[in-house]
């Protein structure tokens, strides 16, 4: 399958109820958008930086390792003094960025925001997408609350590891807040 050649850290997830329903929502957001496994290549991380150099999958891949290097860390110098439930991390890294399928579209070759997108940005398609899919209400959350839309609310550790890894990977690039 080529979507899992392109994101291999589906893999990292040990429980295969999870693994699967992770695939299956990747595989309606590409099919739902009106995309192509191959297009995933080529679909930009961001619409906010010019020329983005960074592919969707490229940037789902380093938040989801950025957040398991922080979580390593986080369990090497505190122990059970810190409870991070690894799948569910995993799970929410690479599908916090799925709704993206949805908010994005591509007409004439140049990908912009769809109708959609400009009503419901990515956390919520992405959300939904994961609620609907049967994903666990921990990885819905992560979804949620990944960006902007979950400031001033409550996010679990893993959401505050996907949302910081998330923005360190963004501002690295070039990008705003």
């Amino acid at each position: 399958m080529e979507l899992a050649k392109q994101l291999p850290e589906i893999e990292k997830i040990k429980d295969q109820d999870l693994r699967e329903k992770v695939i299956a929502t990747w595989e309606e957001a590409i099919k739902s958008g009106g995309w192509s496994e191959e297009d995933l290549k080529e679909i930009p991380f961001t619409l906010l930086l010019p020329d983005c150099p960074v592919n969707l999958t490229e940037h789902t891949r380093a938040v989801t390792n950025t957040a398991l290097m922080m979580a390593v860390t986080m369990k090497d110098f505190y122990g059970e003094r810190v409870k991070i439930d690894f799948d569910i991390l995993v799970a929410g890294g690479l599908l916090h960025d799925v709704g993206k399928l949805l908010e994005y579209s591509k007409s004439g070759g140049k990908i912009s925001k769809s109708k959609g997108g400009k009503l419901l940005r990515h956390p919520f398609s992405g959300a939904n997408l994961a609620y609907k899919n049967g994903l666990p209400e921990e990885v819905v959350h992560i979804i949620a609350t990944h960006a902007h839309e979950g400031d001033g609310g409550y996010r679990t550790i893993e959401a505050i590891l996907i949302n910081h890894a998330d923005f360190a990977n963004f501002e690295s690039l070039g990008g705003k807040v």
